[in-house]
């Protein structure tokens, strides 16, 4: 996709636990690829913001408290997917979740004559991922990261980009946070796996290696699947 146009956009998904590098990797892929970046979230904002039929049945339900249903995700989506910016192809994030969304994706997709190009799982070794997670914390001024193993500041105490001596982390980075989203993660999304594997697929990149080994070896996949 770096110099060829293709008919349809590529439908990717990534799949892989909190910390695993999800954000990082899918804003290099819309860099190289010209893909669209999708969030649940951010989609429901905008299609709410926007007045859309899908965004003011998100809105009514949102506003009575209650969780938006799969179909409206779905809705939404599909306006997204028709939008013009959408011609390389878009990038799944937070959806699907379970496998009756997955199903209920592929029927949608399916009615448009398209399908799921790659699922990509992000695979991760929990103990080091716990550790990863559990170490992050950041300047208070700046935002810049820092972690307690692999990246601490060349001074002690004093932030390398802006000179800042406040640092700070999130309250739900430490490893018992992090050992149970971890174990939700793979209860929620082992079917996933399954249905995308069964599908043809599923493909699979150690997210352990290095940012820019991983950005290299999704970038390899986008390009072969969707040559």
């Amino acid at each position: 996709m770096d110099a060829q146009a293709t008919t349809k956009p590529a439908v990717l998904i990534l799949l892989g636990p909190p910390g695993a590098g999800k954000g990082t990797q899918a804003r290099m892929l819309e860099q190289r690829f010209g893909l669209i970046q999708l969030s649940t979230g951010d989609l429901l904002r905008a299609a709410v913001a926007a007045g859309t039929p899908a965004g003011l049945a998100a809105k009514a339900v949102m506003e009575a408290g209650g969780l938006v249903s799969d179909e409206i995700v779905l809705a939404i989506l599909q306006d997204r997917m028709a939008a013009p910016d959408v011609k390389a192809g878009v990038i799944l994030d937070g959806f699907p979740r379970t496998a009756g969304q997955a199903a209920a994706l592929d029927d949608l997709l399916a009615a448009a004559g398209q399908g799921v190009t790659a699922a990509i799982s992000l695979e991760v070794d929990d103990a080091a991922m716990i550790a990863r997670v559990a170490g992050r914390y950041t300047c208070a001024i700046c935002s810049e990261g820092y972690h307690d193993q692999f990246k601490l500041p060349v001074e002690p105490g004093t932030c390398d980009k802006c000179g800042g001596t406040v640092f700070k982390r999130r309250a739900d980075d430490n490893a018992e946070t992090a050992r149970a989203r971890l174990e939700a993660y793979h209860a929620q999304t082992a079917p996933l796996i399954a249905h995308y594997r069964a599908l043809g697929v599923l493909e699979t990149v150690d997210a352990m290696a290095p940012i820019a080994t991983v950005a290299s070896d999704l970038g390899s996949i986008v390009t072969r699947v969707s040559a």
